[in-house]
């Protein structure tokens, strides 16, 4: 396969930031061409879509979805919907399907719903959403609440978040299943907390999708979650693939290898990405952004050549001694 030449040095995301500006209501202002700049090259864009198959039932998702936590944070107006509603404008038109958030991440969901309805129905769309609250009743009325504020008929995925009364909201859950109205059911936890609680309940409960944790550096999860959920064929969603930017922020200064070329990577946030969507075990990772250029940017990871367990250990070796 003939690659393209290598792509000129590109701007930070911080130096990006500041050229880019705020955007007004309707538009986003980019006077220096960089949503262009940040999105695949027409060789790359041209090939197929990467995605997994969910084990449950062999249904299909791209590895590349979206988060909302922080980004999508805003009060109700159109100086802050007017952005979002291009990074989910791109994010479909890129092929992207899953888009999580929860109740915990503030006025994110009627952010999301602010977003949705200006663009209408789009085919494929994986909404996935969490119920927070250590009461089973609460559960429920939150439940109505999301799915109010993001305009749906159903989720195709509710999770039980960081594992707050699992057992419950499990019955609650499993109830809506059973009925229909949900696709799918998972659980989560977030920054390598609860690692033995979750094993022992993946083990023994028959949960569809699982969210953890896991990039480049946080690998804690290969050592025993990423094997069981192989083992129980459980899907699982990535989240803080960047460590909520963090290591865009140390990374992004330095040079990509050469040879990251041979896996498709441009950019520091495709290759981060791609590091995590090629672990067998991870279904989809869930970057969080507010910007269509980072957006464009994320989804490229959707496509191309993905590294084999040789190239993972390479890309961990390099950036280890960065």
């Amino acid at each position: 396969m003939v690659l393209d030449p290598p792509a000129p040095a590109r701007p930070s995301r911080r130096v990006v930031l500041r050229a880019l500006g705020a955007a007004t209501a309707g538009a986003l202002v980019d006077p220096a061409g960089l949503l262009a700049a940040a999105a695949p090259p027409p060789a790359l864009a041209s090939l197929p879509l990467l995605t997994k198959a969910i084990p449950a039932t062999g249904e299909r998702l791209p590895v590349v979805g979206m988060g909302s936590w922080i980004t999508f944070d805003e009060p109700a107006l159109d100086l802050f919907i007017a952005p979002r509603v291009e990074v989910l404008r791109g994010f479909f038109a890129m092929g992207g399907a899953l888009v999580d958030s929860s109740p915990m991440y503030g006025r994110a969901e009627e952010m999301i719903g602010n977003c949705l309805r200006p663009l209408g129905r789009q085919p494929g769309f994986f909404p996935a959403t969490k119920v927070w609250t250590p009461f089973q009743a609460l559960g429920r009325r939150q439940i109505a609440d999301s799915q109010r504020l993001w305009g749906v008929e159903k989720f195709s995925l509710l999770q039980i978040h960081n594992m707050l009364a699992w057992e419950s909201h499990l019955e609650t859950l499993r109830g809506m299943k059973a009925q229909g109205r949900v696709r799918y059911v998972g659980i989560t936890t977030s920054h390598g907390r609860r690692h033995e609680a979750m094993a022992e309940v993946i083990a023994k409960e028959p949960f569809d999708f699982m969210q953890v944790t896991y990039n480049i550096l946080d690998r804690e999860a290969e050592a025993r979650l990423l094997p069981l959920a192989a083992e129980r064929r459980v899907a699982v969603i990535a989240n803080r693939p960047f460590r909520r930017g963090a290591l865009i922020e140390t990374f992004g200064r330095r040079p990509l290898p050469p040879w990251a070329a041979e896996i498709d990577c441009r950019t520091w946030p495709q290759f981060l990405l791609k590091f995590v969507v090629s672990h067998p075990a991870i279904t989809c990772a869930i970057p969080a952004t507010s910007r269509a250029d980072h957006m464009a940017e994320n989804m490229g990871a959707a496509r191309g050549r993905l590294p084999d367990a040789a190239m993972r250990q390479r890309m961990v070796r390099y950036v280890e001694g960065l």
